[in-house]
């Protein structure tokens, strides 16, 4: 099955890769790629199996209709405050059993939510994880916002105003989730390293123009 320009510019935008990540990956330089991606050439069947490729390697699966998703498996969705409970746990989880150094990126927090949701199950939430040892965590929220509720483990920035979006994303181990709080959490578990890798680069860009929170 051959791929289309809707289903690189979509696959990118999955993985949060840039046109430069996928020439790196393919050998295909980056000015080809946007050609590709812009109808402006049309591209031969070993460049398109090149790209294909790429993205296959890195969990996307090309669907007969012109999407994309994840394969599946290496998804997981929580939704509700039970689902919620559970993604927090597994959070813990992932930490606790991590084979290398503890690390977590969360972005774009505002903790009422998490405090919400969490609810009576938030204090010993918090004691589990300040248990944790060599725990690197760092968390992102709006310029102004005074609510640290993780204080006691977690390191706080604030994340200037026209930078901050109200849709969190949480890196954690080699995971990447996508939390919505709508009328019910709901929580998208992407279990690919090099999907978290690219978000945990885009973390690390935003925590250089943050400001300590105080």
């Amino acid at each position: 099955m051959t791929i289309t320009t809707a289903q690189i510019r979509g696959a990118r935008g999955v993985l949060n890769w840039s046109q430069h990540d996928l020439s790196e990956r393919t050998g295909i330089s980056s000015t080809s790629i946007g050609s590709i991606e812009n109808g402006q050439s049309i591209p031969r069947e070993n460049t398109l199996n090149a790209i294909k490729k790429a993205f296959e390697d890195s969990g996307i699966e090309f669907l007969p209709d012109s999407g994309i998703r994840m394969r599946s498996g290496e998804v997981q969705i929580f939704q509700g405050r039970s689902g919620f409970l559970d993604f927090m746990n597994d959070v813990y989880r992932t930490l606790e059993t991590a084979d290398a150094k503890r690390e977590a990126y969360v972005s774009n927090v505002d903790e009422r939510n998490f405090v919400h949701w969490l609810g009576d199950n938030l204090p010993a939430h918090l004691e589990k994880m300040r248990s944790l040892n060599d725990l690197h965590y760092k968390i992102l929220i709006r310029e102004g916002d005074k609510n640290f509720t993780a204080s006691n483990y977690a390191e706080y920035r604030w994340l200037p105003k026209d930078q901050f979006s109200f849709v969190p994303f949480y890196v954690y181990g080699k995971k990447l989730a996508i939390v919505l709080f709508e009328n019910e959490p709901r929580v998208i578990v992407m279990n690919y390293p090099i999907v978290a890798e690219a978000y945990k680069v885009q973390f690390e860009s935003l925590w250089q123009i943050s400001k300590k929170a105080n």
